[in-house]
């Protein structure tokens, strides 16, 4: 999480809606005041002073159960219930599943992901239930591998939640508690008129795109000028998946949250006055509103970015990005490694794609080679940009990335990804991006080109060569 930034802070109202966070990982950002929700419903009459929360159901406002959320109430003088509460949102490097990392390629059901966490009590009274989440961790048939990096990682997100509760009560004391919540008002509704203002200057769209494990997404956008509001509406899209490519409901809230606030210009903070505007048609058993059982592992950080560029699509913004995280894991029954690898941007009207850059959901670092290598028994052969990998047009998307990584013991590597069968789609007359590719190479040199999403034993002296893909052209090359 440290090395990464793999992580979020935010600030919510008394009813769980966001009212500002810090500028970090959007798809964690839309998602997060639907697990504050969900964790109030569900301790009604159960939230006192000295209280904290866990949480990552995916089924009640969690993205993927590696992203666990830290929820602290706060409570004001001479108050029976919370005014406010801070929540931290980090992806924790394992938490059990049936792979190191809790990243598999091949889940079928939620409980081969890791552990869940349904809004339980994590601090009591002041007191840290350690053994109580320690039991958590370590029971069913896939436990975590290193539950004390576990703890040390929540120790450490309460210790964010006191220092954001400390800083409210600090605001509050020097302007009070009137002025503050005026000003909390202020910023949503500011934001609500944002929004509203670009509404007024969008079209009606629509647009499909398919994934490499043949689902599609569909969006209609409907703008309606007179009331300046839009609806997204997803019927169409594929259904319930027997895959791990179903997106919890938060993570199709937290995608539309994002687009739209590229579209604002001005320098407002994200919250959910964003959405007072907006309307999401979900119709039930869709990929992107799936119900228990379903796994969801790859919804997060795969299938959001399509639903981006599906968005993006629609709107004739952007061509699409590299459209995947590429999130690569490997590890033992001892610790598990996580990262995801950047890629090429798609272009823009009057701006050519980024290269070697993350795009839309994430916005996260890889970790220092230096790091990397002394923590694990891996070496780092080459990181470098994936020259010509961006589609053609008038302005050029990014390039995407080579990584190639050497193992120096046996162990289990995992990727998850997409993109690799279908293109990063250019739009109105762009060209394509190259498709990513996988590469397993042996110690006795031979190359085994990999699937999409796939686990491997490795042996020591393989190899895994991960080139990404690069993003869609924008506009007829002149």
């Amino acid at each position: 999480i440290k090395e990464r930034l793999d992580f979020s802070c935010a600030l919510f109202n008394k009813n769980g809606s966001l009212i500002a966070n810090a500028p970090h990982i959007p798809i964690h950002l839309g998602a997060m005041s639907e697990s504050i929700k969900a964790v109030i419903k569900k301790n009604k009459k159960n939230i006192f002073p000295g209280d904290s929360f866990i949480h990552n159901s995916p089924y009640n406002g969690g993205t993927h159960l590696p992203d666990i959320t830290i929820i602290t109430p706060i409570f004001l003088k001479n108050t029976s219930s919370p005014s406010f509460y801070v929540a931290s949102r980090a992806h924790h490097a394992d938490i059990g599943g049936v792979s190191p990392g809790s990243m598999p390629a091949y889940s079928s059901h939620i409980d081969q992901e890791g552990t869940v966490f349904n809004g339980e009590k994590i601090v009591s009274n002041y007191l840290f239930l350690e053994k109580k989440i320690m039991k958590m961790f370590l029971k069913g048939p896939y436990p975590a591998r290193n539950v004390k990096s576990n703890i040390a990682d929540l120790k450490a997100q309460l210790a964010a939640a006191e220092s954001g509760k400390n800083n409210i009560l600090r605001i509050i004391k020097k302007y009070g508690i009137k002025t503050v919540s005026a000003y909390m008002i202020h910023v949503q509704n500011n934001a609500e008129e944002s929004i509203r203002k670009v509404i007024s200057k969008l079209k009606n769209g629509y647009f499909k795109t398919s994934m490499d494990n043949n689902a599609s997404i569909k969006v209609q956008i409907i703008v309606d000028k007179n009331k300046r509001n839009i609806t997204f509406d997803f019927s169409g899209t594929s259904a319930q998946r027997i895959d791990n490519f179903n997106a919890p409901k938060a993570v199709t809230r937290s995608a539309i949250l994002y687009v739209l606030r590229t579209l604002v210009k001005e320098n407002i903070p994200l919250n959910d006055g964003c959405l007072i505007p907006v309307s999401i048609v979900l119709p039930e058993n869709l990929m992107l509103n799936p119900a228990y059982p379903a796994p969801v592992v790859a919804g997060n950080v795969e299938t959001s970015q399509t639903i981006v560029d599906a968005l993006n699509g629609a709107l004739k913004v952007q061509a699409a990005c590299y459209g995947t995280m590429s999130n690569f894991t490997f590890g033992n029954d001892n610790f598990g490694y996580y990262e995801t690898i950047c890629g090429g941007e798609g272009a823009s009207y009057d701006h050519n794609g980024t290269s070697a850059i993350h795009c839309h959901m994430t916005n996260t670092r890889l970790t220092d080679p230096e790091i990397l290598e002394s923590r694990y028994p891996v070496r780092l052969i080459k990181f470098l940009i994936r020259k010509n990998s961006g589609g053609k047009g008038r302005y050029k998307g990014g390039n995407g990335t080579i990584r190639e990584i050497e193992f120096r013991k046996n162990m289990t590597a995992t990727i998850l990804s997409n993109r690799r069968e279908v293109a990063p789609f250019g739009i109105l007359g762009g060209g394509p991006g190259l498709t990513g590719q996988n590469i397993l190479k042996r110690v006795n040199k031979k190359n085994v080109i990999l699937k999409s999403c796939d686990t491997i034993n490795i042996n020591k002296g393989d190899r895994i060569i991960i080139k990404t893909p690069g993003g869609g052209g924008f506009g007829k090359k002149l």
